[in-house]
């Protein structure tokens, strides 16, 4: 019988207890003492609170950090798995302060919880190398999310958008879980270590290839990667602001790294090669074609697009087809890259869709047109906005350039690589190519087009011009120093041992 040291337990995770007990206070403050209060009041106070458990957290992490490996990877505790839930943390907290001028909903506290909740779920899936704790984790996660995209009742869109988020989920669960029951079934173990321990061998198990299929059919879905991306366009346009941004932003970075690990550690030697003149079967040629289907998918459709919402939603699409060519290259030069662009094009997503959440609440919705003439309207949200575009598009010297440009050269760099892989970067940089046409129609309508004249007076909240500045000046820090990011992700990668 293995004995479980609860109290070393207790500590290893007391970020995430730290954060589901502020739920908690968060909660109950808005239920039994500001309810008779006025919604801007009471999301407010929930919102600063929410921030205040999720600072706490980060100081948690960060004078009392531990490394630890429970029960073969059922917890783990070490520099990366914190660099991690700090990021993840400073994103909630951006979320939840971006949220206090909101008026979707008046059941503020349940609003604020959910997104607690979520980061409760992303604290622990980023921690953890065991596949039972990783599906309740992504449960845990999924579950907030599919509520919170549905929280906006007043609007009818927002409810079928979240109904074919939570059917297509839960469609992906099953396949996820199916996936796993066979990875447990060939080497009686949960862990990914001994799973990887089990499968290698000469030639692939007919039940791995199967394993290997499932697996990426339920993460696909989570990362909203071809053929798996027909949630995303509608949730992200119907869901609130917030939650869209949410969905957008944090949730991406632990679904990525969860990605990462389950394939370079749990599938060790069922890799195959995608190289252009060596196709060898494996889960490397499987996420190759998924990427590429993502790449030209979501950069072609997105040209077409006159929501602002929906042209992210397949820029998202687009972008985790980049972000899965570090995934097939699974080397430790990919994993820093991958990081990397994954908290910067969380951080630029974030701020989109805060720019558009103040757009919308003065012009009622996020249609190109509303952005005509914004420049004259808004000087700092024009600005802001300006920045998360081209660094979405990966214009030099902001953070989503040296972002593509690490990950082009972790890929070519890696052993599987070599020059076979070329193929895959060469058309990742033609679709970067064309997703600049689709990003700048955005700042042509905001620089170039005229103001209507029916235009009405605009005011933006002083707190989101604070905010937006501070994620501007975050893409354009890590733009012009990238390596203040990225010698932290590699420092951290090293002492991990991955």
């Amino acid at each position: 019988m293995i004995a479980i040291n609860y109290a070393q337990l207790l500590r290893l995770a007391m970020p995430e207890v730290i954060v589901v007990a502020t739920a908690l206070i968060v909660m109950a403050t808005d239920l039994l003492v500001l309810r008779r209060c006025k919604t801007a009041v009471r999301f407010s106070v929930a919102a600063v609170l929410g921030s205040l458990g999720c600072a706490a957290a980060i100081v948690r992490l960060l004078l009392a950090p531990e490394t630890a490996n429970i029960l073969d990877g059922m917890l783990i505790a070490n520099p990366l798995t914190h660099l991690l839930q700090i990021a993840l943390l400073v994103l909630s907290v951006f979320t939840l302060l971006l949220s206090i001028n909101s008026k979707f909903t008046e059941h503020v506290g349940e609003f604020v919880l959910l997104i607690l909740v979520a980061t409760a779920g992303m604290l622990f899936l980023v921690a953890t190398q065991d596949l039972l704790v990783i599906f309740i984790s992504l449960e845990l996660l999924s579950l907030s999310l599919y509520i919170l995209a549905a929280f906006n009742k007043r609007s009818a869109q927002s409810w079928e958008a979240a109904l074919k988020y939570y059917l297509f989920g839960g469609m992906s669960a099953a396949f996820l879980l199916f996936g796993f029951s066979l990875l447990y079934g060939l080497s009686n173990s949960t862990s990914l270590s001994h799973i990887a321990a089990a499968i290698h061998g000469p030639a692939l198990n007919p039940l791995l290839v199967i394993a290997i299929g499932t697996t990426a059919i339920g993460l696909g879905f989570k990362v909203a990667a071809v053929p798996f991306h027909f949630w995303a366009p509608d949730v992200y346009q119907c869901a609130s602001a917030p939650s869209a941004a949410f969905i957008a932003s944090g949730s991406k970075v632990a679904s990525f790294f969860l990605f990462f690990q389950l394939m370079a550690l749990g599938f060790v030697g069922a890799e195959g090669s995608a190289a252009w003149s060596h196709l060898v079967r494996g889960w490397v040629p499987v996420l190759a074609l998924m990427a590429t289907a993502s790449m030209l998918l979501g950069n072609l459709v997105a040209i077409r697009q006159t929501s602002l919402r929906r042209l992210l939603a397949y820029s998202a699409i687009a972008h985790a087809g980049y972000m899965l060519l570090a995934v097939l290259a699974h080397t430790q030069q990919s994993l820093a890259a991958l990081l990397y662009y994954v908290i910067t094009y969380a951080l630029a997503t974030l701020g989109a869709f805060a720019v558009i959440a103040v757009v919308e609440d003065q012009k009622g919705g996020d249609d190109l047109s509303n952005f005509d003439g914004l420049s004259r309207q808004s000087p700092v949200l024009s600005f802001c906005l300006a920045i998360f575009i081209l660094s979405l598009a990966g214009i030099p010297p902001l953070a989503g350039f040296f972002a593509k440009f690490y990950l082009f050269v972790a890929v070519l760099n890696s052993a599987s690589g070599s020059m076979g892989l070329l193929w895959l970067v060469v058309l990742a940089i033609a679709m970067s190519a064309v997703s600049l046409y689709y990003y700048l129609r955005v700042l042509k309508r905001v620089y170039v087009a005229p103001l209507p004249a029916d235009a009405n007076k605009f005011n933006s909240p002083v707190l989101s011009q604070v905010l937006l500045l501070l994620l501007a000046a975050s893409v354009i820090l890590f733009g012009c120093a990238p390596q203040l990011m990225l010698r932290w992700i590699e420092t951290a990668i090293r002492a991990s041992g991955l």
